[in-house]
């Protein structure tokens, strides 16, 4: 996957915070789920820091991203590194821009004067939240509280490091759409049907979780499509490799994956939040393959794969 290299990018959607302190975990949802959280943070723990500092697929790490303790980044900050598709292609920060750009305009697009944007934050370490304090071993999450995405960009560099994903632009967009996806459903009502710790293979919240990665196949169908603010779209060239590394990106954070290989070994779907490997992936090629978000109807089927 690539951006129109001319395209000029808006970071108005982003905050950064990267090099700003908070707190501990926050309670919010949408993330890694409590798995994912308690082998996160032994990773961390036992194993020390996080990643090898390489952004996979070409790019470089940005400036920002570099960014040490008692050191702040800005709106123009972010706006001076990250100005065009060029950028996009060179930084994953900026890639991360451009992401968020089309996967809000294709939303909007569909979702007309329904939609209201969401800012994603940028942060390094940890965060204030709507949902409480976050903390990065958490992974990216969506916070209904505040309306607002969250992201460590150094998970992306976890995915492959701890989970042994094979990490890409196009994946790390996935992650993001995910995340999207659940803004949508929290616009449409569909999170508050919900209830809290609603978990099990078969449960609300695994439901909700394999609906987002539907909606995020869905954005994938048409990313090539979406035009920016100068009528012509932003990204361009999604290849089937690209489809194939989201799909390996969507095995490694499988509840059934994650029990198995990063937590004591037993698989318990009692405990699942996100659904297992396999219907991870199954969800996000009914939303690629259909191109239709109707079709991404979790809570209709007996059957999730």
């Amino acid at each position: 996957m690539r951006y129109r290299d001319d395209a000029n990018l808006d970071t108005s959607d982003v905050e950064d915070r990267r090099g700003i302190g908070g707190g501990a975990i926050a309670l919010g949802g949408g993330g890694l789920g409590v798995v994912g959280v308690i082998v996160l943070l032994l990773v961390q723990l036992l194993g020390g820091g996080g990643g090898d500092g390489s952004s996979g697929q070409g790019q470089q790490a940005g400036v920002l991203e570099g960014l040490g303790s008692g050191q702040t980044a800005t709106a123009g900050d972010l706006r001076q590194s990250c100005r065009t598709g060029a950028d996009a292609n060179a930084k994953r920060e900026c890639a991360v821009v451009a992401d968020i750009e089309s996967i809000q305009d294709y939303w909007a697009g569909v979702l007309g004067s329904r939609y209201t944007r969401s800012d994603t934050v940028f942060f390094s370490g940890s965060t204030s939240t709507g949902c409480g304090a976050a903390d990065s071993g958490m992974g990216p999450f969506y916070c209904p509280a505040d309306a607002k995405v969250y992201i460590d960009l150094s998970f992306y560099d976890e995915l492959r490091t701890r989970f042994g994903a094979e990490g890409g632009t196009f994946p790390d967009a996935y992650v993001l759409a995910h995340e999207y996806g659940h803004h949508v459903q929290d616009l449409l009502g569909t999170s508050a049907k919900v209830p809290a710790g609603a978990t099990g293979a078969k449960g609300g919240s695994v439901r909700l979780e394999l609906q987002a990665d539907c909606y995020a196949g869905v954005w994938a169908e048409h990313a090539e499509t979406v035009p920016d603010a100068s009528g012509a779209p932003l990204i361009q060239d999604i290849t089937q490799q690209d489809i194939a590394r989201a799909l390996d990106t969507a095995a490694r954070i499988g509840d059934d994956y994650i029990e198995r290989n990063l937590g004591g070994g037993a698989v318990d779907p009692n405990s699942f939040t996100h659904g297992t490997s396999a219907q991870r992936q199954q969800w996000f090629l009914t939303g690629y393959r259909s191109g239709d978000p109707r079709r991404c109807d979790t809570f209709a089927v007996a059957d999730l794969g």
